[in-house]
């Protein structure tokens, strides 16, 4: 452990971070197709050791390997993992703050000094390919103060009165759990940490009255979750660090004006006490406890180890000035030695118990050209594309701009295919794209999306750097989306009884609501007089269709979500007394789509849903007479700010008229809209074409189609905006649903 002026935190705080954007990090994805992320080939010296990059930091150490950090020509901080058995190192982005221990676990937290850190990420470097676990320590109010293993921490949590407590926080897949720890003062605060080994862990704290408060000293069993033993302590060290504990001792760091720096040293077995002065405090010395052994140094004072319990002094040879502790209880030194020459340099207890020093790294010069590596990857875990305006950003911040990157996006439930080439960008090395949730013109489906990335380097030079992610593209459910993308599809028969399904855009494009793609469905709908869109009858994301055939039999088609239907099923015979049907608003408040048809003399049924597929609608109710004076009614659901869904209907004269609906079934006295509404052959309640949240009407006649986009005004509901859609094909179909 390095220890610096008085003024200077090193509560293990080394400048860096995971970044992860505010779009969040993706899920790793398993499906159809991901990789790992692919890491540089670890430089390797003439004498086969791992090489520590001249001009590099020291950012810590594990058992299996160690961190450095460097900066860029921009000013950029870059942090790498290197192992000692010449396996690939793995860059760790541009860090912000960093942590290390409980073997080779890497902590990158969203503050520079550790004890701030509120949102952390773990990486297990033992394993650079395992999934990242992230921890949301702010959401405990509470805050780092070390790494226990791969997906645990130690955290200084406030409570509800504004006590500091110490706790485990776990993560587990994504449950996060909070154990507390007990047998500490109950005025402890300021807590920090040692690395933790052999079950256990070393913190620091201040205690004691508010005019008198002095530091405090515990060794923690995890397990157990409680406090082992205590030590007292002149002051907190709250912003010195320098705890360390062995099977033999417990040390810690400490400062007095006149005395300089020294460690305070405590056997575990005797409790005796001692204090081993280092130096001036101006000459950041460190040291590390190996045992029984505390190595200490500094850049004019080569490194020795003390025996704390027999007083006998090694000299290691080794000139260094950094030094860290690793989790396995060896120290490990940045420095140079004669026989040698420079690097890192491992200090253990030999079989007799004296330290032994081994080399295990070489400083020599970086590579020449950073390996090509994806080091960030803006993927959101979910979006929204209503709530994104249809769009979703992703990007990959790779080590090196000079490379493209090919992007693929695959539907894991359709394979349906999006691709994507990125170049180099103008400045930087992020590459990313605005993604418009289209497919092949046509609005994607929503689901899971398997997203991944390939990079290669311009003239295609070295290997490519691979990843892949999940990604959930959601969207508001619309009642007449039959293939789930949001988007509106409108049912149209023609001359010859084929079926067949225009699938809008999701959202106007330059203004103006677009056809994507038509399909045929099939042939023989012409036994039908009346097809509805029905909307969401049993609960299914798809909306459903109902059909009456000439017989007078009415029969219901479930969508399968995918932009067909499944067999149809009998709803019942006798419905040939009704000449008019609107289906799809919810008349009653009660989330489903209810039913109302009109009979011979005029008067309407509410047929009230029931939310099952094979019954889907329940006994009728009589609404009131006086329909017979109107030719078309559809269903439209709210599009005027009305407690429910509401009607529209037209009548002989050409003058259409709105019922807001009250949600009891009935509806509130109409409203006049305009005249002239006589052209048209087709009224059509087509859900949400405009993607503004409101359910829209399109019109068809022999000039084509024209959409009415919904205000949620009851006493102007509709505006008029064009359409691309039918142009040209106003007498092509004798029904529209």
């Amino acid at each position: 452990m390095q220890h610096r002026s008085a003024g200077t935190r090193l509560a293990l705080a080394v400048t860096a971070a995971l970044a992860v954007t505010a779009l969040g990090a993706g899920t790793l994805a398993t499906a159809p197709t991901a990789f790992a992320a692919t890491s540089s080939s670890a430089a390797q010296s003439a004498s086969g050791l791992p090489v520590f990059p001249e001009g590099s930091d020291f950012g810590g150490v594990g058992p299996s390997g160690f961190l450095t950090y460097s900066f860029d020509r921009d000013g950029s901080r870059k942090l790498l993992w290197t192992p000692y058995d010449g396996g690939t190192a793995t860059p760790l982005q541009e860090p912000k703050g960093w942590s290390i221990g409980a073997g080779d676990v890497v902590v990158l937290g969203d503050a520079s000094w550790t004890v701030n850190f509120r949102s952390i990420t773990l990486r297990n470097m033992a394993a650079p390919a395992a999934p990242a676990v992230a921890i949301d320590l702010g959401a405990l109010n509470g805050t780092y103060v070390a790494v226990l293993s791969p997906t645990s921490v130690l955290a200084q949590v406030t409570n509800e009165v504004g006590q500091a407590e110490l706790h485990v926080v776990t993560k587990d897949g994504a449950t996060t759990t909070s154990r507390k720890i007990t047998g500490l003062p109950a005025d402890a605060t300021d807590f920090f940490g040692s690395q933790a080994h052999d079950g256990s862990v070393l913190v620091g704290y201040e205690t004691g009255p508010q005019d008198g408060r002095t530091g405090g000293r515990a060794l923690i069993d995890v397990a157990a979750g409680t406090a082992t033993s205590t030590y007292a302590s002149p002051e907190s060290g709250f912003e010195y660090g320098g705890l360390e504990f062995s099977a033999s001792h417990v040390a810690w760091f400490n400062y007095k004006a006149g005395v300089g720096d020294y460690i305070t040293s405590v056997d575990r077995e005797t409790g005796e006490r001692k204090d081993t002065v280092l130096g001036s405090h101006g000459d950041e010395w460190h040291s590390t406890l190996v045992g029984e052994w505390l190595v200490y140094g500094n850049a004019d004072h080569p490194a020795k180890a003390v025996s704390l319990t027999g007083g006998q002094t090694v000299d290691l040879g080794v000139s260094a000035p950094r030094a860290t502790a690793s989790s396995d209880g060896s120290a490990v030194l940045l420095g140079s030695r004669a026989a040698d020459g420079a690097g890192l340099f491992r200090v253990v207890a030999g079989a007799d118990g004296t330290p032994t020093v081994t080399k295990v790294a070489e400083t020599g010069p970086p590579s020449a050209e950073k390996p090509l590596a994806i080091e960030q990857v803006h993927v959101p875990d979910t979006v929204d594309l209503d709530k994104t305006g249809g769009k979703v950003t992703l990007g990959w911040t790779l080590s090196r701009a000079d490379a493209s990157l090919d992007v693929t996006l695959t539907h894991t439930a359709t394979g349906k295919e999006f691709t994507k080439r990125l170049t180099a960008p103008a400045s930087g090395t992020l590459f990313s794209f605005d993604w418009d949730g289209v497919i092949d013109g046509v609005d994607a489906p929503n689901g899971r999306y398997g997203v991944e990335a390939e990079a290669t380097l311009a003239g295609g030079a070295g290997e490519p750097a691979y990843q892949g992610w999940l990604m959930n593209v959601t969207r508001t459910a619309n009642p007449h989306d039959y293939d789930d993308n949001g988007a509106t599809d409108l049912l149209a028969r023609d001359a010859a009884g084929v079926l067949w399904r225009d699938d809008l855009r999701d959202r106007p494009v330059d203004g103006q609501v677009v056809p994507a793609r038509r399909t045929r469905l099939g042939a023989g709908w012409q036994v039908y007089n009346t097809i509805e869109a029905a909307g969401n009858l049993a609960g299914a994301p798809a909306g459903d269709l109902i059909a009456r055939d000439t017989a007078g039999v009415l029969w219901s088609y479930l969508g399968k979500g995918d932009g067909t239907f499944a067999t149809r099923t009998k709803i019942s015979a006798g419905w040939q007394g009704y000449n008019k049907f609107a289906a799809g608003s919810d008349l009653t408040g009660d989330g489903r789509p209810d039913l109302v048809a009109t009979d011979t003399a005029g008067v309407m049924w509410l047929y009230k849903a029931t939310g099952s597929w094979s019954a889907p609608y329940s006994g009728r109710t009589r609404l009131g007479a006086g329909w017979n004076g109107f030719d078309q009614i559809t269903a439209v659901g709210d599009v005027a700010g009305t407690p429910a869904g509401d009607l529209l209907a037209r009548d002989t004269a050409g003058v259409l008229w709105l019922y807001p609906g009250n949600g009891a079934g009935t509806f509130s006295a109409r409203v006049r809209i305009s005249a002239g509404w006589g052209g048209f052959t087709h009224l059509v309640g087509a859900g949400d074409v405009t993607a503004d949240g409101r359910p829209d009407l399109v019109a068809y006649g022999p000039a084509g189609a024209t959409v009415y986009p919904a205000t949620g005004n009851p006493t102007t509901p509709l505006t008029r905006q064009t359409t691309t859609v039918y142009v040209g094909e106003g007498t092509k179909f004798n029904h529209l649903a």
